[in-house]
């Protein structure tokens, strides 16, 4: 028999463009016979831990498992509360580790830390990055499960031309860097006048208003979606033929996995758990962070090269289909039933 499981991570509907992974996991994992109860779809954070906690109390009888979106900023403290809150009821929790700056909340905040993953039951890191990262701090309870997609809902398009048109998705937010893709798109216009960037994900902090006021004093065609479902922004995807990765702090996020299996070249910069996901030169390309020379260098290279590029785009096709649903939930079926 399937166990019932209490998901508790950031499942906001209404910002259907956010890093979770709560929302395409909890639906998996009900195909797969598991009862699934998720939180929270609160905006306000207060409210957002009071029903995470509340659930945790109301439904201690009827489930046997608690699973945990676990990040490395401000998100952290929901799963702290929520881990402490499994220990004093005695129920088994797994976090499942998300974010390329959980390294440094396991440095600042180390007695919370112990406290989380040294009480679980197992805790899921989704990249080797991460799982040597909780390795180098003395954590032992871990298992390497690589965050998961449906290939069939990213088909890849087999491209034999790159045109200079990019797309970036990410929230709006400094540690992804996304006035660095602009900075890319005015090197290559130079080259290529007809150059275009599109960029999807929601505000966070200011940095889209700072990138509109960029495009406009150096006449940059930039496209400016705001949030998108990621179905839509996988058809919007055909239209372009690079996906650039800006950030300053990842793990493998799932936009490149997505990015992999669309067929879009991915140049990316080269932190955290990057390297990882990319072999550069084989299935992606990788750039010093913060960057945007060699970047713009390293695209026009491929564009003048489309017979490498083309390469390039089909191992990673090829790589991705490891993160499959239909392979990586083997993986969690067995660790459910443990």
């Amino acid at each position: 028999m399937r166990k019932r499981i209490l998901y508790i991570g950031n499942d906001l509907q209404v910002n259907s463009f956010t890093a979770t992974y709560i929302s395409f996991f909890s639906k998996m994992l009900k195909k797969e016979g598991y009862k699934v109860r998720t939180a929270s779809t609160r905006n306000n954070k207060a409210l957002r831990l009071g029903e995470m906690l509340s659930m945790i109390i109301r439904y201690k009888d009827s489930t046997d498992i608690v699973l945990i979106d676990t990040y490395g900023a401000m998100n952290f403290y929901y799963a702290y509360f929520v881990g402490k809150a499994c220990q004093i009821l005695n129920m088994e929790y797994i976090p499942i580790l998300h974010g390329g700056n959980l390294p440094e909340r396991l440095d600042g905040s180390r007695k919370l830390s112990a406290s989380l993953f040294g009480n679980a039951k197992i805790n899921i890191a989704p990249s080797k990055f991460l799982y040597d990262s909780f390795k180098s701090y003395g954590f032992d309870n871990l298992q390497i499960i690589p965050n998961s997609i449906n290939t069939e809902n990213y088909p890849f398009k087999e491209r034999s031309a790159f045109r200079p048109k990019f797309l970036w998705v990410r929230r709006f937010q400094k540690r992804y860097n996304p006035l660095m893709a602009l900075k890319v798109l005015q090197m290559i216009k130079k080259k290529y006048p007809e150059a275009s960037l599109c960029m999807v994900g929601p505000e966070k902090d200011g940095s889209m208003a700072t990138c509109k006021k960029l495009a406009k004093k150096f006449d940059l065609d930039v496209r400016f979606t705001g949030k998108l479902k990621k179905k839509h922004w996988a058809q919007l995807a055909s239209n372009y033929d690079f996906f650039i990765n800006t950030t300053s702090v990842d793990n493998t996020p799932i936009s490149v996995i997505e990015a992999m299996s669309l067929g879009l070249a991915v140049v990316s910069t080269n932190v955290g758990g990057m390297p990882v996901l990319i072999q550069n030169g084989h299935d992606g390309i990788l750039v010093p962070e913060d960057d945007e020379r060699t970047m713009a260098l390293k695209i026009i290279e491929l564009i003048d090269n489309p017979v490498e590029a083309k390469r390039i785009c089909e191992n990673a096709r090829e790589k991705v289909e490891l993160f499959d649903w239909s392979l990586v939930k083997e993986q969690w079926n067995k660790v459910l039933a443990s």
